[in-house]
């Protein structure tokens, strides 16, 4: 029983904080702080997830798609920012 609360507690309380990030992501575009671009680059993982689940029907191995994607992404980009430091492109 204890456990279960916990869970929800932590589980709304991680909801109440992504809540917040958007709100403050909103107020911070309105008020010139942030580009639209910069915010727009964290929904990539969100829409990788979406087209993943979709894709396969089941939240598990599509979490994992995304993790792998990302992943994946992320070296890529490592890659070709060492390029280009590397041949001054």
């Amino acid at each position: 029983m204890a456990d279960s609360i916990g869970i929800g507690i932590g589980i709304a309380l991680i909801g109440l904080g992504i809540v917040g990030m958007i709100f403050s992501g909103i107020r911070s575009m309105i008020n010139g702080k942030s580009e639209l671009k910069r915010i727009a680059v964290m929904l990539v993982p969100v829409i990788i997830f979406a087209i993943s689940y979709f894709s396969m029907g089941d939240i598990n191995r599509a979490g994992i798609a995304t993790l792998t994607s990302m992943i994946l992404l992320m070296v890529l980009s490592i890659f070709i920012s060492g390029t280009r430091g590397t041949f001054k492109i």
